[in-house]
C-alpha cells in the first residue's frame, strides 16, 4: 500500500532571476559550500572579510570600507566588522572568484529584484554580493525595548539587504520557503529564520516566565509569530543551535570518564572557604 500524499505549503528554495540580468555563478559542495562567481572586466564582488577562497589571476582584492556595507558605531561596539573585501576583475577577459561559507552552511543566491528590492536576514547572514546591493545592520523596530536585554542584541539585530543586485546569504541545514498569504500566521523558532521580506509582521513570544527562563534556559522558549503577506525562508539547523550542541558536549564531560572533576570542584570550594574565612578573621582583628 502506497504511503498517503500530504500536500504542504512549504517548498524547497529555488533560485529565480530575471533573464536579462543573470550573473553566471556555481555553488559547489553539499555542506560548507563555495560559490564561484564569474566576473566580466571591471565587475566586482563585495564579500565579508576572510571569506575569499580562491580567485583568478586578473582579480585584485582590496580590504576597505565601502558604501555597500554600512555599519554604525553601535554595531561596531558589538563586534561587527566595519570593513569589507572588494574583489575586482581588472583584466581584459572574464575572471572568477570563489567565496566560501564560514561554517557548515549552505549558500543561498537571492536576486533582490525578485523580492521587491528588500529582505531582512539574521546577523552575519550576508556572505557576498554582485552589482547593486546595500547591506545595513539595523535593529528591528517592531520589538519592544524591554525585550532587548532579555534576549540579547543578536536576537534582534537584523541585516537589511536592499537594491536590485544579486546577494548570497548563508543558512544551516535544509532550507525551505513559505509564501504567507494576507493574514496567514506562522509560528517559528527565532533562530530558524534565514530571511524574510519586510512586509511580514514580526512579533516575539516567550514561552516561559522571565525568572524561569533566566535560571533554567530551555529550547524553543523564544518564538516568532509571523503574519503575512510576505515570504519567509526557514533553515533547519541554524549555526546558533549547532554551536550550542557542540559547546554543550565539550563543556559537560561525563563524570565516569572524568572522575577528577569532583575532586577539582571540591578543591575549589575548599580554597574559596579558606579565603573567605581568612578575610573574616582579619576584619575582626
Amino acid at each position: 500500500m502506497a504511503a498517503p500524499f500530504f500536500s504542504t505549503p512549504f517548498q524547497p528554495y529555488v533560485y529565480q532571476s530575471q533573464e536579462d540580468t543573470v550573473t553566471p555563478f556555481q555553488i559547489l559542495g553539499g555542506e560548507a559550500q563555495v560559490v564561484q562567481i564569474m566576473l566580466k572586466p571591471q565587475e566586482k564582488v563585495i564579500a565579508k572579510p576572510g571569506s575569499m577562497c580562491y580567485m583568478s589571476g586578473s582579480i585584485e582584492m582590496e580590504n576597505t570600507y565601502t558604501p555597500e556595507q554600512e555599519v554604525g558605531v553601535v554595531q561596531w561596539l558589538l563586534g561587527k566588522s566595519v570593513s569589507s573585501v572588494a574583489l575586482r576583475n581588472t583584466g581584459q577577459s572574464d575572471g572568477f572568484v570563489g567565496i566560501a561559507a564560514p561554517s557548515l552552511a549552505r549558500i543561498l543566491p537571492v536576486d533582490l529584484a525578485m523580492f521587491g528590492g528588500d529582505i531582512l536576514c539574521p546577523p552575519d547572514a550576508f556572505l557576498c554580493s554582485v552589482h547593486d546591493v546595500k547591506v545595513v545592520n539595523t535593529v528591528y523596530q517592531r520589538h519592544r525595548a524591554r525585550h532587548i536585554v532579555a534576549a540579547g542584541a543578536e536576537g534582534f539585530l537584523r541585516q537589511r539587504l536592499s537594491g536590485q543586485g544579486l546577494a548570497f546569504i548563508i543558512a544551516g541545514g535544509s532550507v525551505v520557503q513559505k509564501i504567507l498569504e494576507v493574514g496567514e500566521v506562522l509560528t517559528i523558532d527565532v533562530s530558524c529564520i534565514a530571511a524574510l521580506t519586510p512586509s511580514v509582521n514580526f512579533q516575539i513570544k516567550y514561552h516561559a516566565a522571565p525568572i524561569r527562563r533566566a535560571v533554567f534556559g530551555g529550547e524553543n522558549v523564544v518564538t516568532a509569530t509571523l503574519t503575512g503577506p510576505g515570504i519567509v525562508f526557514i533553515q533547519s539547523l541554524p549555526f546558533h543551535r549547532l554551536s550550542q550542541r557542540i559547546a554543550r558536549s565539550v563543556t559537560s564531560p561525563n563524570m565516569r570518564e572524568n572522575p577528577r572533576l569532583l575532586v577539582q570542584i571540591g578543591l575549589f570550594l575548599f580554597l574559596a572557604y579558606v579565603v573567605i574565612a581568612s578575610s573574616l578573621i582579619l576584619t575582626e582583628m
